[in-house]
């Protein structure tokens, strides 16, 4: 059976670095940072002082009913506004579609705050007074519940967990959904925000953090002095379209989605392994039916820590060969946008489908002090003009949970 092509007709984003998606890509582009010090909670008794939080001026109430915000988390808060903009700008009209053909796959983290605080109300006012929509708040299946609502999409609603791959993995999950002939048109979000003291303080101990007090150099993926990740809160919806669906209804084309590619490491629940996470990035150039020899560009994990780095530069290369994979611009969003777990891979792909469709590589920047393991083409500092076919995006899941995902150039 051949496969249908998949299109971007929609894109929507609130992340550090800008509220909707234009605002970020033009921050992304200009090198800008949203790493700050940390306001959300006291860090006074913390070594780690700084992460990439949403503006403090966000208000959900703004995007929702100040009663649903009360019934939902805050990732839902994050991503509802980014879904309006999303369907706004793929000029998507429910009331015109066949809904049981719309389909939603979201990638989100369970919060941890939430957990504590039904805990907290139950001891304190005991099980008559439990939160009777603990669930429906905590659970990560909550905002593909609430899009699916709030569209009124009845295909396939579902959600991925696989940690730091997540938000890539919920867009290749959409893509086989379309395939398979289940859906015409996809609604992929990522939101993730579970940065709170119980997560900091975890990842802290695992000594996977920056513990820089300094926000404008903590995250320095690739560069030798780089000393962990930063956390990071953001949101990103996605509109796939089968091309015809697309095409029928006029809509705006902004990339094709290619394919992608799926490994798991087997090896440890923290350490990656170069080998697999190349397995993931040859299944999806090949499902793309590019070759590597052809890649134009590729869209960092790039964590800023000292084991990430080192291994994805090495899967590059197993990938492409020494001199194409010297020759390849690589670049990682996380140096200005921090990591946002399950959300990042979501980001990732609007900052690669910006990346085709507008011929701009976004820099790596705080890349000051090349390291000797990694010595790859890293777009430091600033933007680069060039005309791009193809782009590959990386999710490597903490724990070994690969998938990435390809994007190209649209031509009808």
């Amino acid at each position: 059976m051949e496969k249908p092509r998949v299109v971007v007709t929609g894109l929507g984003a609130v992340t550090p670095i800008g509220l909707n998606a234009e605002d970020f890509w033009t921050s992304l582009t200009s090198g800008k940072s949203g790493i700050g010090h940390i306001t959300h909670f006291d860090v006074s008794n913390f070594p780690i002082k700084v992460a990439a939080e949403i503006p403090g001026d966000f208000d959900p109430t703004h995007y929702m009913h100040p009663k649903m915000v009360d019934r939902t988390a805050r990732a839902v808060h994050l991503a509802i506004p980014a879904l309006k903009e999303a369907l706004a700008s793929s000029r998507l009209d429910m009331d015109k579609e066949q809904v049981e053909r719309v389909g939603v796959v979201t990638a989100t983290l369970v919060e941890t705050a939430y957990l504590i605080k039904g805990k907290e109300l139950l001891e304190k006012h005991g099980a008559r007074r439990a939160d009777p929509l603990f669930i429906t708040k905590s659970s990560p299946s909550a905002l593909a519940m609430q899009i699916g609502m709030i569209t009124g999409a009845r295909g396939p609603n579902t959600y991925v967990d696989s940690l730091c791959a997540s938000g890539t993995d919920a867009m290749g999950a959409a893509l086989n959904f379309m395939r398979l002939g289940y859906t015409d048109v996809m609604i992929v979000a990522g939101s993730d925000a579970s940065l709170d003291p119980t997560t900091l303080a975890g990842m802290n101990i695992l000594g996977a953090l920056s513990r820089s007090s300094d926000p404008t150099t903590a995250c320095r993926p690739f560069d030798l002095n780089r000393n962990g990740f930063v956390y990071g809160e953001a949101a990103g919806v996605v509109i796939l379209e089968t091309y015809e669906h697309a095409k029928k209804r006029n809509a705006p084309i902004i990339a094709e989605f290619g394919g992608a590619g799926w490994s798991f490491d087997a090896y440890d629940s923290t350490a990656p392994y170069a080998e697999t996470q190349a397995i993931a990035m040859s299944v999806a150039l090949r499902d793309a039916g590019i070759k590597p020899e052809d890649l134009d560009y590729i869209n960092a994990h790039g964590t800023s820590t000292k084991l990430n780095d080192v291994c994805e530069t090495k899967a590059v290369k197993i990938l492409l060969g020494e001199e194409k994979a010297h020759k390849t611009p690589i670049s990682s969003n996380k140096s200005m946008l921090g990591h946002s777990i399950t959300a990042t891979g979501l980001i990732e792909a609007i900052a690669s489908i910006l990346t085709v469709s507008r011929g701009i590589l976004p820099p790596t920047i705080n890349y000051a002090t090349p390291a000797p393991a990694c010595d790859l083409a890293y777009v430091p500092n600033k933007a680069s003009k060039v005309e791009i076919n193809n782009c590959l995006s990386n999710g490597f899941g903490l724990g070994g949970e690969n998938c990435c995902i390809v994007f190209k150039r649209f031509a009808d």
